[in-house]
């Protein structure tokens, strides 16, 4: 089984190369928002604490994501490996990834990160805003937020996945053809 880590900035592509990447290797996307989304949906005892949570206005804490993401992993089948979008975060997610895949013998496969400059960031976000109405990403005080915690929370990990010769950074910049060929050309060596 293979387990793929997805990185990149917001605004750097990730959801439209992730679609690409699921479908050519066989892989099953797990993003967490959307993870969250199906448990509460589907009534589970996670998915019970998650909604608990958010509608008191707090974050849902690393173990219930961490418990997700392990029950994704136990109970999808058909597939020939895993694609996270949005987890790990930050290293002691990482950390707790290495330990759920430990578990049944398997190791993180790779990690993929689209890197785009900031200010191409802040470009494509202010575009989407604009095509998409998201009020979320029209703010630039916001857009700079988000630049800074991504760079503050990834960095950590990119040391990390680094040290075990894991990541491996894919230059954002072109077509989304372009992007995606050299994405295949590094996921092609697993």
């Amino acid at each position: 089984m293979k387990y793929y880590i997805l990185f990149g900035p917001p605004g750097a592509g990730k959801g439209t190369q992730a679609t690409a990447m699921v479908e050519k290797y066989n892989l099953h996307h797990i993003s967490t928002g959307a993870l969250l989304r199906k448990e509460i949906a589907a009534g589970t005892e996670l998915g019970l604490q998650a909604k608990a949570l958010i509608e008191n206005g707090c974050l849902v804490p690393d173990e219930v994501v961490e418990g997700m993401i392990e029950s994704e992993f136990k109970t999808v089948t058909g597939v020939d490996g895993f694609l996270l979008d949005g987890f790990p975060r930050t290293l002691p997610q990482a950390e707790a990834l290495d330990q759920i895949l430990a578990k049944t013998g398997e190791e993180v496969t790779a990690t993929v990160s689209i890197m785009i400059p900031d200010a191409m960031i802040m470009e494509r976000i202010k575009g989407r805003a604009l095509k998409e109405g998201r009020a979320d990403d029209a703010s630039e005080d916001i857009i700079n937020n988000r630049i800074v915690t991504y760079h503050n929370q990834t960095e950590p990990l990119i040391e990390y996945y680094g040290k075990v010769e894991k990541y491996h950074e894919i230059d954002g910049i072109g077509t989304i053809e372009d992007v995606r060929d050299r994405i295949f050309s590094v996921m092609d060596k697993f």
